[in-house]
């Protein structure tokens, strides 16, 4: 039986920081409550993120990243990247779908609509098929206006002051 009677869709976006960060933070009240989360993580695949390391330690969280752990930089994307996109596309599909999840996170997303990897089309039909259910969560920078346009809470993340202006690095465990 879920255990959400309504789910919605909600966008993180902006060139802010805290974009994953909110979403987890979802997922981890989400947790607390004894819901199920799922998150699917494009374009990260590869990469060395903390939320990796924390997994495992938490019931009801599944993660699964796809990417090849390079940034994407080429204007017209490799067919590797393509392909792990549509993978986890595929997999989001499938997660959506069922039921079995009471929030799943699609993280990055909007990041791979923009760069081309996945049709805006297919993404578009998952939000509008999901389950009544479930909450959908969808990430990144770039948001287009036709998912903000669908989902019912965008928040955008803005950028005021970043300390990579000032050259300090990414620091372990707070920005990855």
């Amino acid at each position: 039986m879920p255990k959400l009677s309504k789910g919605l869709v909600q966008v993180y976006t902006g060139n802010g920081k805290g974009k994953t960060s909110a979403a987890f933070g979802l997922a981890l009240r989400a947790i607390g409550r004894g819901l199920k989360v799922y998150v699917i993580q494009f374009i990260k695949g590869g990469f060395d993120y903390g939320e990796l390391y924390i997994v495992d330690k938490l019931p009801n969280l599944k993660l699964k990243a796809f990417g090849r752990g390079k940034f994407i930089t080429e204007t017209k994307p490799p067919e590797e990247d393509v392909k792990l996109a549509e993978e986890a596309l595929t997999l989001a599909e499938k997660v959506v779908k069922s039921g079995k999840y009471d929030v799943v996170i699609l993280d990055e997303v909007n990041v791979a609509l923009n760069l081309g990897l996945i049709s805006l089309k297919k993404v578009l039909e998952l939000i509008k098929s999901k389950p009544h259910h479930v909450e959908l969560v969808l990430t990144g920078r770039y948001a287009p206006d036709e998912i903000i346009n669908v989902a019912d809470l965008v928040t955008e993340m803005r950028e005021v002051k970043h300390p990579f202006n000032k050259g300090v690095q990414a620091r372990k465990g707070i920005e990855y």
